[in-house]
């Protein structure tokens, strides 16, 4: 080999070697810009995150207001249930006494202080017969009736439609065919 093509292999491998180090220099840079956009684009991803964890916190914490808000709703509304409770009791033992004072002034309602040998008759064994007398005033004439059944019948709310009309051969009894399901 001579000098001249020594020298030209020795000036080829260091332009070689530049442009290898050129080459390595740029891809670094290259590479570097590029970490640096990817860095920006993961701050701004883990700002958001951050945003969204707090939003989330806020309303954790809101839900745990309102969830106290609303024991201390419940527990008001208690006390004034129990409050209610006692108004309704105290005017039931007032409408207890003023029933007890009016059966007391009843001549029809026996009670032990009467000396009728009794103690208080009920109110509904006194409203029962109340309910008697009251039927027996609205159907005079008819006295007794032969048999229970017979007295629910004469009693029985009339239902519209429930009869023949007079002119179809009226009875003055109940239908006695089964209701229609329409």
């Amino acid at each position: 080999m001579d000098s001249g093509q020594l020298i030209g292999l020795i000036i080829g491998i260091v332009v070689v070697l530049a442009i290898v180090i050129v080459a390595i220099m740029l891809g670094r840079k290259r590479k570097a810009a590029a970490n640096r956009t990817k860095a920006v684009e993961m701050r701004d991803q883990a700002r958001t995150e951050e945003i969204g964890a707090r939003e989330r916190e806020a309303k954790a914490a809101r839900a745990e207001a309102d969830a106290k808000q609303a024991e201390v709703e419940a527990e008001r509304l208690r006390e004034e249930a129990r409050g209610r409770q006692q108004e309704a009791e105290q005017v039931r033992s007032g409408v207890q006494d003023q029933l007890r004072k009016a059966d007391e002034l009843d001549p029809d309602v026996a009670t032990g202080k009467r000396g009728h040998g009794q103690d208080h008759v009920s109110r509904d064994a006194a409203g029962t017969e109340e309910l008697r007398r009251d039927r027996s005033d609205r159907n005079p004439g008819q006295g007794e009736q032969a048999s229970p059944l017979a007295g629910e019948q004469a009693h029985r709310t009339e239902v519209p439609g429930s009869e023949l009309p007079p002119e179809q051969g009226h009875t003055g009894e109940p239908r006695s065919d089964p209701p229609r399901n329409l």
